[in-house]
């Protein structure tokens, strides 16, 4: 079965990642590199096991663009979250054997070497990809 394993920060992570000082500190190299460093081993892991089919990184909230369908002149709206509101930010797709081996392979994501302020923030949500319509 294949599962969703999706990764949420906010804008405001986003710069502090690019070593912008906001409400957050901002990262050192040294701490986005044993970030990056660690995302490659674990995506190397899950190539290796024959568990990844695909694994992204999102760009910043800031360039998304919100569409809403209202007849014939949709609403485009940019960058509609609030700064400090958690969006997804990447993704894996698995091939695993159950939703406790994705879990597990989610679990691995807390050992990504972090600076304090983003700690609390670090979490995953894991869900089945539905092959076919409920019933």
């Amino acid at each position: 079965m294949r599962y969703l394993i999706q990764t949420y920060a906010s804008q405001q992570d986003y710069e502090a990642m690019a070593g912008i000082e906001t409400a957050q500190p901002a990262w050192t190299p040294a701490q986005l590199t044993a970030m990056t460093e660690f995302m490659t081993q674990l995506n190397a892991d899950l190539v290796a096991s024959g568990e990844l089919i695909e694994a992204r990184g999102l760009a910043a909230p800031s360039e998304t663009r919100q569409v809403r369908g209202q007849g014939n002149a949709p609403v485009v709206t940019v960058s509609p979250y609030p700064a400090d509101q958690p969006v997804l930010a990447g993704y894996w797709v698995v091939e695993c054997d159950s939703i406790d081996r994705a879990v597990e392979i989610a679990a691995w994501l807390g050992d990504c070497p972090l600076p304090e302020q983003a700690v609390p923030h670090a979490f995953a949500d894991v869900r089945p990809i539905s092959d076919a319509p409920p019933e």
